[in-house]
């Protein structure tokens, strides 16, 4: 939809004949016209009087009206569009244990570790969230805040993309991650605090008790959502040839199905790649907090047209001049 931003400016329409209305004629004297610009210095006449002709008289008329035209600054309003928000903070607290460098999860047909998978599908939910400010917490033995809670995606897909397995440690100290979680959200608005925790593994390092943590949790209202990761079985080749073992026996589903119950979550398990995707994307699901919905119509601003169309009458314009002139100063 085409709109002028300021049709007002069209009150100035009248302005130049009112100006020559009020003030009296121009008089160039004789004498000066030598000292005129070599645009100007054919424009006296014999009685010092400057002769307008019709011609200039018409571009100077369209050229005042394309000035204010572009004065009034023409703009072309595009339709409304919605603004994704959803006004979660969430805050991903992901195992950069050892163990989580076992290879039992595939991608594409090719096997790739457990932190591997968490990089790309974690990666691909962190993307959707637009409008959530996100943070990335890694634990092993201890729980580092690499990003705090920012609405820049591509910072903290870059700091999940440049983590490590062994970085924090080769433990898993889950209490120490929920508790800097909950100290991280603390000044959030209640109905806003999410926390998803990742783990393949039990409580075995930090000083936090895990249960102390979930506590905190419930009394600070933080929601968590529990994803316990690992396959239940896995081929492996030894000394008396291969066999199957379960990689995920020391998986807490207990504590983890405990935590997200009494802070309002949910416990989810990610034998595989296709299930870790299908979890991320329910909780991608998250309900909006009552936020305002917000709507924003996209501006083109198109007052350089009438500024080039001025820029050109006036080239029109001096050209009668200019061209003879510089024609007699070479001759």
């Amino acid at each position: 939809m085409f709109e002028w931003a300021w049709p007002w400016m069209f009150a100035l329409l009248p302005l130049p004949w009112l100006i020559a209305r009020v003030l009296p004629p121009a008089r160039i004297p004789s004498a000066a016209a030598l000292r005129l610009p070599l645009v100007l210095a054919g424009l006296d006449a014999a009685d010092g009087a400057a002769p307008v002709p019709r011609w200039r008289g018409v571009f100077a008329l369209l050229a005042w009206l394309l000035l204010l035209a572009s004065a009034a600054r023409p703009q072309w309003i595009g339709d409304a569009q919605a603004l994704p928000r959803s006004g979660r903070d969430l805050l991903l607290a992901v195992d950069a244990s050892g163990s989580m460098s076992t290879e039992d999860m595939a991608i594409g047909g090719r096997a790739v570790s457990r932190y591997g998978a968490v990089k790309a599908i974690a990666g691909d939910f962190i993307r959707r969230r637009i409008g959530d400010r996100i943070g990335l917490i890694v634990f092993g033995s201890q729980a580092y805040l690499l990003t705090p809670l920012t609405f820049d995606r591509d910072t903290v897909l870059k700091q999940l993309d440049d983590s490590a397995v062994g970085l924090p440690g080769r433990e898993t100290a889950i209490g120490d991650a929920v508790g800097l979680a909950v100290k991280r959200l603390h000044e959030r608005p209640q109905s806003q605090r999410v926390a998803i925790l990742l783990t393949d593994g039990v409580n075995d390092a930090g000083e936090l008790n895990p249960r102390k943590a979930i506590e905190l949790a419930i009394a600070e209202h933080v929601k968590i959502y529990t994803i316990g990761i690992g396959a239940d079985a896995m081929r492996v080749n030894g000394f008396f040839g291969s066999q199957i073992v379960n990689p995920s026996a020391d998986l807490d589903a207990k504590l983890l199905t405990e935590m997200a119950e009494k802070t309002g979550g949910h416990f989810y398990r990610a034998r595989d790649t296709a299930e870790l995707a299908t979890i991320y994307r329910e909780i991608d699901q998250l309900e909006p907090a009552n936020d305002a919905q917000q709507q924003y119509r996209p501006i083109d601003e198109l007052f350089y047209w009438p500024l080039a169309g001025v820029l050109l009458l006036s080239l029109l314009a001096l050209r009668p001049i200019v061209l003879p002139r510089a024609l007699a100063v070479t001759q």
